[in-house]
């Protein structure tokens, strides 16, 4: 049947009470104060609203059924939308949560998010283990085939209070996290569960779900809390989905950068060190110099100036710059004489301290620092993991010091030279505006006045972004963006962040023309993110075939006899001499197994010498595609290695280019 909807006739006083939205093209919609997402979506038409699903309010995922605000940016979630997908996890999160119950009635459940690629839900009174899951999918497909309607019911917070008597999990998410005094619950057959949503409408919606690990997880990420069981799952609305999902997860675990910085001798990690603490070996610091040498010429090309600054500072500047209130738990602390002092968790306070070091005219600015800066965060043990989060990292830092009338100029300079890192290593990025988090410090005017400036240079420029709500820092807000690997999966990258608090805090000024003291602005940016996350990215992208600019080793000659081994360490010489990190490979073993081998270290190019190329001063070239091509004159391939080396190519092209 249609859905018909009424609404009375509004009295003058009535329709006074109504709300502006903005939609997504930028048109403004009034709706009468108190309408939900879904009701804005039958304003813009029935079919659309027959279809919402959910909504998106300032960038934020919502139920259909959350009211929107005067000038709230709206966007309405139907099964075509890339955010159904989470509104899907999130319901096959609670199938999971209601199979396990029925299986083990004695299970408490804690939390179940949807994540980037999937649900987890956090569980304690049960044994459960891999072992368990096929019993519990089992369960969740007769749940799923019965098609039960997900229903939503709002109570009271007494009354939920009331059916978690038993569970001290959902009465902490209650008394410390729940707002208003009436909270929802989601229903679904005979099973239900305390959620702000938002869900699809029935469970036949989950097309294909399947359970992929248990781990152990702290509640709330505190790893002075409960420890509980986590079963992690991921659904589809599709089975074919699914199996392309499965595939890829299998592809990422060959690509695993643990796997191959193992297999290609780059870094380890090991328990004699310390969790998160990174030891970089010969090859993969190799490839950290050349990002490191990259990432500085850029700097230098645009106008930045290399600083330096401590591992440690006195807690009176992090107090100073705010990280202090903000920071501690998450910083590494030391007494020292009677002084509290405190590992860097950020580089920016040491930089502001320099700029405050001298006076400055309008005429001098913009000033603008960088350094590849050592920090330290104290992140829970559970959530380290390889080199994508670590205790001890390197961003590639930079800070500039703007007259307002400079920041767009300089944040779109910064956007140019994250576009340069992005364009030379083949990367796809998503951009991201991030508004103010819950922990912040400013005034409302200043945040408002950072955010909308941002704003306006990503749609000035033309950029297809989405909003991050609450995922700014808690001094300004920024632009994010997510770097998409080969697997199509996005890891946090660059940022650039406008700090109008800083400056206030360090009390910076400038001279102005008007002979007065002003206050600058502060940006923030860094080109990787960090060089950690960055090298994990990389590792897996490039699955360790890194373009020859990078790669550790560049070259390796396979002599094919010990009577051409002098002729290779000559060739090795004469690539050596035009700067290129080259091996020969001397031990006794076939010639086949040398190229084996060669491949199996993901070279760009090996190069075999026998009689013939001896007697003739030429090389056999062949590039990690196997591809082979003879009697190579050297200076010839030597200046094709000079010229993919300076064009930073991502693949070897010299065979193909014959």
């Amino acid at each position: 049947m249609p859905v018909v909807r009424f609404r009375p006739c509004m009295s003058e006083t009535d329709a006074e009470a109504e709300v502006t939205v903005v939609l997504p093209d930028g048109s403004e919609l009034t709706v009468p104060a108190g309408s939900t997402v879904e009701d804005v979506a039958f304003e813009i038409g029935p079919g659309l609203g027959r279809d919402t699903v959910a909504g998106k309010i300032d960038g934020e995922l919502v139920e259909k059924h959350a009211a929107v605000h005067d000038g709230a940016r709206i966007e309405i979630v139907t099964d075509q939308s890339d955010e159904y997908l989470t509104v899907l996890r999130h319901s096959a999160a609670h199938v999971f949560a209601q199979a396990l119950q029925r299986l083990h009635p004695d299970a408490t459940l804690t939390i179940g998010p949807p994540t980037d690629d999937g649900f987890y839900y956090d569980v304690t009174d049960v044994d459960i283990d891999e072992d368990d899951l096929a019993a519990v999918e089992a369960e969740m497909e007769e749940i799923i085939a019965a098609d039960y309607e997900i229903e939503r019911e709002v109570r009271s917070r007494e009354e939920a209070k009331a059916v978690y008597a038993d569970n001290e999990y959902k009465r902490q998410i209650l008394d410390e996290e729940a707002d208003g005094e009436e909270v929802t619950f989601y229903v679904q057959d005979d099973w239900e569960d305390l959620c702000q949503g938002p869900h699809v409408e029935s469970t036949g919606e989950i097309g294909a779900a399947t359970l992929l690990e248990v781990s152990a997880a702290y509640w709330r990420g505190d790893e002075e809390n409960d420890t509980l069981t986590r079963v992690y799952g991921t659904a589809f609305d599709s089975e074919s989905a699914l199996e392309e999902h499965l595939e890829m997860r299998e592809q990422a675990k060959e690509r695993d950068h643990r796997k191959i910085g193992q297999e290609m001798n780059l870094f380890s990690i090991p328990t004699v060190t310390g969790p998160g603490l990174p030891l970089y070996h010969p090859p993969g610091k190799t490839v950290l110099r050349e990002l490191s040498d990259f990432a500085n010429e850029l700097n230098r090309d645009h106008g930045y100036e290399e600083v330096e600054t401590p591992h440690v500072f006195r807690t009176e500047l992090w107090k100073k710059s705010g990280h202090y209130e903000n920071y501690k738990d998450d910083m590494f602390l030391l007494d020292v004489n009677d002084e509290e002092y405190g590992l860097k968790p950020m580089n920016c306070p040491g930089h502001a301290t320099i700029f405050d070091q001298q006076s400055w005219s309008y005429r001098d600015l913009p000033q603008r620092y960088f350094e590849n800066g050592k920090v330290y965060r104290k992140e829970q043990r559970g959530e380290l993991s390889g080199l994508s989060r670590v205790w001890s990292f390197t961003i590639d830092d930079g800070h500039l010091f703007v007259r307002p009338d400079q920041i767009r100029q300089e944040i779109e300079s910064v956007i140019e030279m994250i576009f340069e890192v992005v364009e030379t290593l083949d990367l796809e990025v998503e951009v991201a505006l991030a508004t103010r988090p819950d922990k912040s410090v400013g005034g409302d005017e200043i945040w408002e006045s950072a955010e909308e400036q941002l704003r306006d240079v990503l749609e000035s420029g033309g950029y297809d972004y989405d909003v991050e709500p609450g995922d700014g820092a808690f001094y300004g807000p920024k632009i994010d963006f997510g770097f998409e690997d080969a697997l199509g999966r996005v890891w946090d990258g660059p940022t650039v962040q406008l700090d109008f608090n800083m400056p206030d805090r360090f009390d910076l000024t400038y001279t102005g023309e008007d002979n007065e003291d002003h206050q600058p602005v502060m940006i923030h940016r860094a080109l990787y993110g960090s060089y950690e996350r960055f090298f994990m990215v990389l590792i897996e992208h490039f699955d360790g075939n890194f373009p020859l600019w990078l790669a550790p080793e560049q070259v390796r000659i396979l002599p094919v006899s010990d009577e051409t081994l002098g002729y290779a360490h000559r060739v090795k010489n004469e690539l050596e001499d035009a700067g290129f990190r080259v091996e020969v490979e001397d031990r006794d073993m076939t010639v086949g197994r040398k190229i084996r081998a060669g491949h199996d270290d993901r070279l760009p190019y090996m190069v075999i010498v026998g009689d013939d190329e001896q007697e003739a001063g030429t090389v056999s070239v062949r590039d990690r595609f196997e591809n082979q091509r003879g009697d190579v004159d050297l200076d010839e391939f030597v200046d094709h290695l000079v010229e993919e080396r300076e064009e930073k190519r991502t693949e070897p092209e010299f065979v193909d280019g014959e």
